[in-house]
């Protein structure tokens, strides 16, 4: 068909001819004792049939096109709840880790305030350690420096000393405090 031509309108042709298969229809005489009529097919058929070859493409065409839009919008509609499963999917994984990140997270903070603590605690016992030896020394020192000034003055007045008993003093109270246990083993 040329550009300049104007289309062949086939839907008069179409409508003469249904209304003749109406009028067909309309004119059959009922069966005897039933409310099916009488019709003699070939004609009818023939009208259909002239009917159905005088529709025009475009109405053929626009038919195959509304079949091909309700098959494409079928599978976008099924391609779309796909989209969407995933995205569920995808969403859930994700909350389901941040909720495993925060309880990670929690006990992680909660394992470093127990350790920081048991750390305090192991400090201040050691800390409590260390000053009852130093204590227990600086008495043993004390005694032992009064021992050492008590023997000098003496070898600077008296020739013979006997500083046996002091020193075995020192000794004990050493040995009770555990300071000095690799010496006395």
């Amino acid at each position: 068909m040329a550009a300049h031509e104007a289309p062949v309108n086939h839907v008069p042709e179409v409508e003469r001819r249904l209304q003749e298969a109406i009028g067909i229809i309309e004119s059959a005489r009922p069966m005897p004792l039933s409310t099916a009529l009488m019709i003699q097919g070939d004609p009818l058929l023939d009208l259909l049939r002239q009917a159905s070859a005088a529709l025009p493409d475009e109405l053929r065409a626009a038919r195959w096109l509304l079949r091909e839009r309700d098959e494409y919008l079928d599978r976008v509609r099924l391609e779309g709840e796909e989209i969407v499963s995933v995205a569920r999917s995808r969403a859930e994984r994700m909350v389901e880790r941040t909720e495993v990140v925060k309880s990670a997270e929690q006990r992680a903070q909660r394992i470093i305030a127990d350790a920081e603590a048991e750390a305090r605690r192991m400090r201040r016992e050691t800390e409590d350690f260390c000053d009852a030896r130093l204590a227990s020394l600086e008495g043993i020192l004390d005694r032992t420096r009064t021992v050492v000034a008590t023997g000098r003055n003496r070898l600077q007045g008296v020739g013979q000393i006997d500083l046996t008993r002091e020193t075995e003093q020192i000794e004990a109270e050493a040995e009770r405090s555990g300071l000095f246990d690799q010496d006395f083993s």
